[in-house]
């Protein structure tokens, strides 16, 4: 899963994108490197973001979805967005899936929206939101109470009527460094739940914090844990860049391969 953040201030790659031409190109490499889906983002999650009204982030997203959908017919468009208003814009427009880093906490209609347009539904652990996340990361038992939130999450999902899901453990979201590290060592604890498995570390504060660097640097460390990822069963990586990570799919692939 490719990334496109159409935000000036995403924390790696906001203000990048600001014209048809840069979004065609930068999805055409994605999509030539071998991406699956890409996620596109009008609305920054990054922690202490910028807060913007329904109206705006449908401004931003869905002229882009527009343009995506008619440039490049057979793309599978993931939204991410936690707003059931803006999903519908864009669902309406040919987008192909709903990534939601709130799992419908942060509006009730989310899961009725994705439900009437039976698409697959990414959803994420978090708590709080964008603003106030960052403090919210004191756990009694941290993988206990995610696995804990993703089933009353599925519960409510299936409810709906929502068919197709995907859990994304929600890397850097109401986590502490530590935390992060310790959700990656135990992933494999979410094949419980019998559902895909999203892994969303790309040159998140995890990395660079821990390497000292910043997040132009922390390429190298991506690949590691979207490697280690693959180990632990995740069924898909998100990331900033494809062309690394499908090499990281390749070389595991081969090590993994049936032999006589």
């Amino acid at each position: 899963m490719g990334i496109l953040n159409i935000t000036p201030d995403s924390f790696y790659d906001g203000g990048q994108y600001k014209n048809e031409d840069q979004i065609k190109a930068q999805v055409e490499k994605m999509l030539n490197d071998g991406a699956t889906f890409i996620d596109l983002g009008a609305y920054s999650s990054r922690p202490g973001a910028l807060h913007i009204s329904v109206d705006e982030e449908c401004q931003r997203i869905v002229p882009v979805v527009k343009l995506l959908v008619a440039t490049f017919p057979d793309i599978f468009l993931s939204i991410d967005t936690f707003r059931s208003d803006v999903a519908h814009e864009c669902l309406n427009e040919g987008a192909a899936l709903i990534n939601d880093i709130s799992a419908g906490t942060l509006d009730s209609k989310m899961m009725a929206s994705v439900a009437d347009h039976q698409v697959p539904y990414i959803m994420m652990h978090t708590r709080g939101n964008p603003k106030n996340m960052a403090k919210q990361t004191d756990y009694q038992d941290l993988l206990g109470e995610i696995m804990y939130y993703f089933s009353e999450k599925i519960l409510l999902a299936r409810q709906a009527g929502i068919n197709d899901i995907i859990i994304d453990p929600g890397f850097g979201f109401a986590k502490t460094l530590e935390q992060n590290y310790e959700i990656m060592h135990k992933m494999e604890l979410f094949q419980q739940l019998n559902l895909p498995l999203l892994t969303g570390i790309s040159r998140k504060s995890m990395i660079h914090k821990l390497l000292n660097n910043t997040p132009a640097e922390a390429l190298n460390g991506s690949t590691a844990l979207n490697m280690y990822a693959l180990t632990k069963q995740t069924n898909i990586l998100r990331v900033h860049d494809v062309k690394e990570a499908m090499e990281c799919i390749s070389i595991y692939n081969a090590i993994n391969t049936k032999r006589d």
